[in-house]
């Protein structure tokens, strides 16, 4: 992949990235704080520990990303975030300049390859797809857990029950 391209692919992803982020912050803010711990079956991620993955993988592939290389994956850096609050924290002070340093890369940067713990070795902005999609994985199983817990279900890619799509006037 020549650096023109990569610097171009990473303008697209960004633009994808910036899309999706208000409703992933809309998905993590509806999470009921007394009722994060509700999982549908044993073997699921409970509301908060996907509330906090979220951020904390977004951030993890952005890093590395900028890095140039993956850092350790920590969960016990996710399990200090004990509230939802506390993840919408993460995500509203880190995610942007997380962001930003990965806007800032040159196409050669970008166009290097990583190694991502030995399973893939592809060119840094591959890692941006890798981003999106492992986040809107994440966020759809998050989506399902609100009605059960209480909570409303904000509109995503059109209206919700809740909150119904208003067609422009």
């Amino acid at each position: 992949m020549s650096p023109e391209q990569a610097k171009h692919m990473a303008e697209f992803f960004v633009s994808v990235i910036e899309m999706e982020t208000p409703t992933t912050r809309k998905i993590i803010a509806a999470v009921p704080e007394g009722k994060s711990g509700y999982r549908p079956d044993a073997k699921a991620r409970s509301a908060l520990e996907l509330a906090r993955h979220i951020p904390g993988s977004d951030i993890w592939f952005l890093e590395a990303v900028s890095n140039g290389e993956f850092g350790d994956f920590s969960p016990a850096a996710e399990e200090k975030i004990t509230t939802v609050a506390g993840a919408l924290k993460v995500y509203d002070e880190q995610f942007g300049p997380a962001l930003d340093k990965v806007k800032a890369l040159s196409g050669e940067k970008l166009a290097n390859e990583i190694s991502m713990m030995g399973m893939f070795n592809l060119p840094a902005v591959i890692y941006l797809s890798f981003l999106i999609r492992h986040t809107v994985h994440h966020r759809g199983q998050l989506s399902t857990y609100l009605r059960p817990m209480g909570s409303k279900v904000p509109s995503i890619y059109g209206g919700s029950a809740d909150e119904p799509m208003e067609m422009p006037g």
